[in-house]
Formats: C-alpha cells, structure tokens, sequence
C-alpha cells in the first residue's frame, strides 16, 4: 500500500478504537484488541482488531485478523467490507468523512460525462446507485432459493428500477435487480451482473431473459470474502452463495458462466483452489482447463461435485445437513478444520462413497 491510500491508513489507525466503535459497533474493547464476529460487523468474537503499536509492520495499529476466516487487513478494509463499498474512491470518503479530512480532487462540481454503453464505467456507476440488499426483494429472492447466508456482502447491492430491454429495438421495461459488482483481484470493479426480480414473487421477473452483465467480465468475477491462500470458486451468484451457506468462511467467487471460470485470473498467493462444479459437460471442461492452469503454477486444485444439477439445488432439495455431509470429504484435511471445524470425524465417515 502507497501513498493516499497508506496515508490514510496510518491516520485510522492513530483513532484504531474510535473507528472500531463506529463500523464495528457490534464488537468490544477486550485489553488492547477489539473483538467482533467478522469484518463486516457481525457478533462475536473471532475477529481481533490490534488497537494499539507501530504505524507499520508487524503488530501495527488497526491491523486485523479473523481467527475462523483466516482473513486479514487494516482499517480501511473493515470501512470497505462493514459499509458494503466495492470502489475504493468510496472507501476513501467514507475514511476522510470519518476523519474530516477534505475530499480529493476527483469529486468536481462540473456535469459528469455519460459513461458508454456498457463499459465497466456504466458498471461502477449502476452499482453505485445501488443500496444495501437486506430487506429488499433482492434479499427475499435469494431467500426464496434456500440461501441462508450472510448477504451483506460488499459485492452485492440492489436498485428498485433498472432499465431492461429484450433487445435492442424492444420498448424500455423497469423492474427491480439484484447487482453484483465483477472485480479484478485487486478489487477494482469492472462489469456488473443484473439479476431482475419479481418482487410479488420473490422470483426472477418474467422476462426472456432476466440475467445479463455488462463491462469487463472475462477474468473478473463477483467475490464473496477476501482470498489470499485459499478460495473457491463457481459459476453462478446464487450456486456459490449456496456454497456459502454452508461453509461460511471459506472466500468464494463466483464467475458468471463456465467459460469465465475456466478463464478466472487467480490471486498470486493462492496455494489452493477449489473449483464448485456444475453437474454438466460445461463444468467438466471448465475444471478440466482450470486443472491444467493449475498444474503449471504448481497450484493445488480439488473439485467440488454437487449431487444434483449444482449446488442451489442441493440446498433446496437436499438440505444443508446432507450437503454438509456430502461436502466435507472433498475438502483437503487442513480445510476441514479450518472451514468445517464442528463437523465430526463419523459425519465425515458416512458421506464418503
């Protein structure tokens, strides 16, 4: 981290309890940490947040670890991931309101240029005229598909009127969408993935076709924690959400489609893939290329295999229990521990074939 960026860290970090108290409000001083469930601000006591030492390094002020994820970070990754921000232009004014600092010259009064039709700036832009999801028909959509996961994700927002056309000369609808913002692994966004709802239903809306992107997808992907050594990743939103209901901590990414999963740019300090398959012939080709990508970086690779057609569908008719079962095997034995710590050695035993 450089320049503004590691500025403004430091600068948090000299008010390491004040920020905790306002974006971790559901944490607590515990001796010269702060404690709470996760970096998005749920309960518990997992996270430990460093209140105090060096402005850098080791043992720094405001540097974080999570003890069940294995994430970790400084203050303006828990601003980021507790206010839902995915473009760090908003992280930063969040860090110079809180602060009152003034904002940078990016923010100018004179009219904004319309962004192109479909870039990755029509992209940002979108998403940023998003809102949180939670208790809105985007949340009781994925409810509806069995998801019981936490969805206050920073790549996940939702608009109650997004423009929708069957194509190009067809009239100009309006339905309310789920957004998931697609980032490169620097977390820059560069598409946007719409889902549009039928609220009276908590269905997708009767449309042709209700799922579309636009920007930079190839690559990217919408992500659901923060990979550093470990992740998997899948096709679709509500498949890896699924995922995510039942293993909570593991950080995930979901693709949008077979041929981007085969294509997805991996982070540099990954040490192990998990690829969550599809039950079709384009998931098989997908991991078959992501294995021999993965056998020439010396990267550890596992399949994940649903027993029906993907991993929603085993939610939905199978249960989380019985997909715990059938989960927990596949996973490399140090991962059982870390991402499935409460699953005894007999649940184990009978899911194997």
């Amino acid at each position: 981290m450089s320049g503004p960026a590691s500025e403004l860290s430091r600068r948090l970090a000299r008010e390491a309890e004040a920020v905790c108290r306002h974006f971790l409000s559901n944490g607590r001083r515990q001796g010269r940490y702060w404690t709470v469930g996760d970096v998005r601000n749920t309960p518990g006591r997992s996270m430990f947040v460093r209140l105090s030492g060096p402005e850098s390094g080791p043992g720094a002020a405001g540097h974080w670890t999570d003890s069940a994820s294995a994430e970790y970070g400084d203050l303006l990754d828990v601003i980021r991931e507790s206010c839902g921000f995915i473009d760090f232009r908003d992280v930063a004014d969040e860090a110079r309101r809180f602060l009152s600092l003034p904002r940078p010259e990016w923010h100018s009064s004179s009219p904004t240029p319309q962004a192109p039709s479909g870039s990755p700036e029509a992209a940002r832009r979108l998403f940023r005229a998003g809102r949180s999801l939670i208790g809105t028909p985007a949340e009781s959509y994925l409810r509806a598909r069995g998801i019981t996961a936490s969805l206050r994700w920073a790549s996940l927002r939702y608009h109650p009127s997004v423009y929708y056309r069957a194509f190009e000369d067809a009239p100009r609808e309006v339905w309310p969408a789920l957004l998931a913002a697609v980032t490169d692994p620097d977390g820059r966004i560069t598409g946007l993935h719409r889902t549009w709802i039928d609220p009276a239903h908590s269905s997708k809306a009767p449309l042709a076709d209700p799922r579309k992107a636009l920007g930079h997808l190839l690559g990217n992907g919408v992500r659901f924690g923060i990979a550093r050594d470990v992740v998997a990743a899948g096709e679709g939103i509500e498949t890896m959400l699924a995922l995510k209901s039942i293993l909570p901590t593991l950080p995930m990414i979901a693709a949008l489609s077979a041929n981007h999963l085969a294509a997805i740019d991996l982070p540099p300090s990954l040490r192990r893939l998990y690829v969550a398959l599809d039950n079709d012939e384009a998931g098989g080709l997908a991991a078959s290329m992501l294995r021999d990508r993965a056998a020439g970086i010396e990267l550890e690779m596992f399949e994940l295999r649903p027993m029906l057609a993907d991993f929603n569908v085993d939610l939905c008719q199978l249960g989380a229990a019985t997909m715990l079962r059938h989960l927990v095997p596949q996973l490399f034995p140090a991962d059982r521990v870390r991402f499935a710590p409460d699953t005894s050695e007999g649940d184990m035993r009978e899911a194997r074939p």
